[in-house]
């Protein structure tokens, strides 16, 4: 199959890489020509354009940074226009729905090119595995058209048709929101707890014995907990990024999101203190320093030989 690939950053290089490793016809493009040296050594083909990228190809795969630069790629760029009837869009970018029915409206429906939303979840180590959970929302036989390149890219139980076009990315937002709220909830529990002279560990485990239990507080937060590591994988702009949309979109649909709001102006504080490239958990380190101590647990003790 033809694929154009455009955006390849953090995640979209290995993205890129596993479709050329299976064996597809796959032209790439970067703001960043740089990004591409390893794809050509695999036997990938660079173009200068966006609209370059898009000519020819049966597939367009676009995973790139914000709604913005997805419009710029497929408006401003040449990209939607140089797409051929019939060619499939596939945006695995965390976008939303409003940007990709512009783009749509302005250039594709007219002409007959499909589309697909299929943003991603699993972090770099995800993309580099292709282990991505990946949902999407369009066309139920665009999907299963889809589904043997999306296969390479994501473990295959998890990913999600969920509906039609645009839903996959609210989907993506909501998961993102409910993840960054757990974020925050723990880190304001487990400071107050330690204020008040509670051991760390032993809070945690009673946190994990009760109803309060939940994915973020028994695996997510051990790489903090553990090793200090607060996930530069993905950054404190992106994170903020993504909270603004599913902000946006709750006002577009007219649900108060006052709790949100709330959680996206922590990670906006968070993002002020510690830069825009600091890690994802960065919040974390706020409710340390309000808590007067790192979270940290101890290390277990190495077995004398």
């Amino acid at each position: 199959m033809k694929i154009g690939f455009i955006g390849l950053g953090n995640m979209g290089r290995h993205m890129a890489r596993h479709l050329i490793l299976a064996g597809h016809d796959v032209t790439v493009h970067d703001a960043r020509s740089e990004a591409a040296l390893e794809h050509l050594h695999l036997g990938a083909r660079w173009v200068d354009s966006p609209a370059t990228c898009a000519e020819g190809v049966d597939v367009l795969i676009t995973m790139l940074p914000t709604p913005r630069v997805v419009e710029d790629v497929l408006l401003r760029g040449g990209a939607a226009e140089a797409l051929a009837p019939g060619a499939l869009w596939m945006d695995m970018s965390t976008s939303t729905p409003a940007a990709a029915r512009r783009i749509a409206e302005e250039a594709l429906d007219a002409r007959g090119v499909r589309r697909l939303d299929a943003p991603v979840s699993g972090m770099a180590r995800g993309a580099e595995a292709g282990t991505l959970q990946i949902f999407v929302g369009g066309d139920a036989g665009d999907f299963r058209e889809a589904l043997p390149l999306l296969e390479i890219l994501g473990a295959p139980e998890k990913i999600l048709h969920v509906g039609a076009a645009g839903h996959g990315y609210t989907v993506k937002l909501m998961i993102n929101l409910l993840w960054f709220s757990h974020l925050v909830a723990a880190s304001e529990v487990l400071a107050m707890g330690v204020k008040a002279g509670v051991d760390l560990g032993v809070l945690r485990s009673a946190l994990l014995a009760s109803p309060a239990a939940s994915h973020f507080l028994e695996h997510d937060v051990l790489s903090v907990l553990a090793d200090g590591d607060y996930d530069d994988s993905f950054a404190m702009v992106l994170a903020c990024k993504d909270l603004g949309l599913a902000v946006d979109l709750a006002r577009d649909v007219g649900v108060p999101a006052e709790l949100s709001a709330l959680v996206e102006q922590i990670f906006r504080r968070a993002k002020a203190a510690y830069g825009d490239l600091a890690g994802e958990m960065s919040p974390v380190r706020l409710y340390e320093t309000w808590a007067g101590q790192h979270f940290r647990l101890p290390l277990p003790a190495v077995p004398v030989v």
